[in-house]
């Protein structure tokens, strides 16, 4: 898999929008081209990563949850899956996966576990998700419950068959008990830039992306207990003391009944 920078990538994309310096030209041009009519992109980039920490929390620790499964991870930033979950509950296993050869090799120096507890990199695309499974089974029992992160990256499988498809074969192989937690990007907030911001990344990005609406995301979680508060704007997801501002994007957190 070939580094290539000329072609502004999603995970370099965010780590400019969350102040990171992992990132080239193209991705900062595009990034700066979408905020110059979207500014809150920012706001809902922080907010994403916000509610990742959140949701990570209660798995591991009202939840029980040791098992993590996050595909689509993008480039380490400060409070990653890991550290989140092992400082709850340090024999906590995580299995990273994107397929931006810049994030894995970040992921491998830097992503690193405690000694009870394991990280695993996987270069892989959402789109194959048995070889992902295959692949994570190495580090996760899958006998056992696992969360299957999937934040931000459903959104680059335009084809709604296809991205149904992807979550009903991660979610077929986990155990009772494991958890779904899904972040997208909607049009509740402002459609219009978001329309624009959309058609402007699928003329030069390096994948076509989509955004659905609320009752569209709803459907990934069919058959799965939605936890309160269900599915809402990522800012207010279970909000403890954070911007409560609506963002762009909407995500939840289910759980596969026993």
């Amino acid at each position: 898999m070939e580094l290539d920078t000329s072609v502004a990538h999603s995970a370099r994309l965010w780590n400019y929008l969350l102040g990171g310096t992992d990132n080239f030209p193209a991705d900062r041009a595009a990034a700066e081209q979408v905020l110059a009519f979207l500014p809150e992109l920012v706001q809902s980039a922080r907010f994403n990563r916000q509610f990742l920490g959140r949701a990570v929390r209660h798995l591991a620790g009202e939840a029980g949850v040791r098992q993590f499964l996050d595909i689509g991870t993008g480039l380490p930033t400060a409070d990653n899956t890991h550290q989140v979950a092992q400082a709850i509950a340090p024999e906590s296993r995580v299995v990273y996966v994107d397929n931006d050869p810049m994030v894995l090799v970040h992921a491998r120096s830097l992503l690193t576990s405690t000694v009870s507890g394991a990280t695993a990199y996987l270069a892989a695309d959402v789109r194959d998700p048995a070889t992902i499974l295959e692949a994570a089974a190495r580090t996760l029992d899958f006998d056992e419950p696992v969360a299957v992160l999937l934040l931000g990256i459903l959104n680059f499988v335009p084809d709604d068959e296809q991205a149904h498809e992807i979550v009903a074969t991660l979610t077929a192989a986990v155990a009772p008990g494991s958890h779904l937690v899904i972040s997208h990007p909607t049009r509740e907030v402002n459609p219009e830039a978001v329309d624009r911001a959309v058609a402007m990344w699928n003329e030069g990005g390096a994948a076509p992306m989509v955004v659905r609406d609320p009752a569209a995301i709803a459907r990934f979680f069919t058959g799965w207990q939605l936890v309160e508060p269900g599915l809402v704007t990522c800012s207010r997801w279970r909000p403890d003391g954070n911007d409560t501002t609506p963002a762009s994007e909407y995500a939840g957190v289910a759980r596969k009944a026993d």
